[in-house]
């Protein structure tokens, strides 16, 4: 019988069942049991799903090689010490935690304690996005649009934590080149924390991304553009889809192309055929391959890390109107 991971899931909200439900399905991993402050609730879910259901955070990690963190973002910090000083791996929703100092202190613990963790920045993995492996792209402006309808949940933290922070995860993850400078602004509408932002983000290769976030809008929306040299780049993160636009010689290719009308180019349109999975199945699998086959983490904290230090400069100018020294 192939090996599997012993996972626990703490917090059984939106993402934290969705988890558990695709964690029973992982061929890679046995869902032990479940814990969530309200027990009532994750009692129903784990009779569901044929598992425990834990009166304790300590009771769950006693039996796990692995823990899935998906409580309210105020609550990763604690919830990830605890996980990684008894020596279990953990899976933690986006953003990491509240803070760039706090995302440090849970690289350096799981370093002294030689534990993996992965962080859920499941865009990653969108299929859209994961097409442009078979072209060579090199963006020199970015624009991204994330923009969702009011929902009160998630609301413990601002737009740029919880829906901005995929964008710049992705943007860092793309432009192999150092943030030069963030110029950014935004409004607290409906909460008290900000509701909808913009951030404009240089980077020392003259690379530039303009990122709006906004979760008071009247429609959905999880669209980036990218644009270089010969060639645009457009993804819809919401239909999974990919377009990309590159300007090639007119001989290169027999797809539907738009003549520029002079010299001996043109420009083809390419939508590339993408099969639909799911992205957060895609991501516990490579987490639980990370810990059995010694495969390289697919999404680091150290990656989640970076992209917080950026989260927490765009807050830092939207809310205290200055700009902090970026030290990534």
């Amino acid at each position: 019988m192939d090996k599997k991971i012993k996972i626990v899931v703490i917090g059984t909200g939106h993402l934290g069942t969705i988890h558990s439900k695709l964690w029973k399905k992982c061929s890679k991993a046995e869902l032990v049991g479940i814990y969530d402050i309200d027990y009532s609730k994750s009692h129903f879910l784990a009779n569901s799903l044929d598992c425990k259901c834990f009166h304790s955070i300590e009771e769950a990690l006693s039996l796990a090689d692995a823990a899935t963190i998906s409580t309210p973002t105020s609550f990763h910090f604690q919830h990830a010490l605890e996980c990684i000083e008894k020596g279990v791996h953990c899976f933690i929703e986006k953003p990491i935690t509240d803070s760039y100092a706090k995302a440090k202190e849970i690289i350096k613990l799981a370093n002294e304690k030689n534990v993996l963790v992965q962080v859920g920045h499941v865009e990653r993995f969108n299929p859209g996005l994961s097409q442009l492996s078979n072209y060579s792209v090199n963006p020199l402006f970015i624009e991204a649009h994330r923009l969702s309808q009011f929902k009160p949940r998630a609301i413990d933290v601002s737009v740029i934590l919880d829906l901005m922070i995929h964008d710049i995860d992705i943007i860092l993850w793309l432009i192999k080149s150092k943030v030069k400078s963030i110029q950014a602004n935004g409004v607290s509408v409906l909460t008290d924390t900000i509701d909808i932002a913009n951030a404009r983000i240089s980077f020392e290769n003259n690379a530039v991304a303009n990122l709006t976030a906004s979760r008071i809008s009247m429609r959905q929306m999880r669209k980036m553009r990218m644009f270089q040299k010969n060639a645009y780049f457009s993804i819809d993160f919401a239909e999974k889809e990919l377009e990309c636009y590159r300007l090639v010689d007119k001989d290169e290719s027999d797809q539907f192309d738009f003549e520029l009308g002079h010299n001996n180019k043109k420009i083809v349109l390419e939508k590339p055929k993408i099969a639909d999975k799911n992205a957060i199945a895609e991501e516990q699998l490579l987490f639980a391959e990370s810990i059995l086959e010694g495969k390289p983490i697919a999404v680091s904290a150290e990656d989640a890390a970076k992209a917080m230090c950026i989260a927490e400069e765009i807050s830092n100018q939207i809310e205290k109107g200055f700009s902090s020294i970026l030290k990534m």
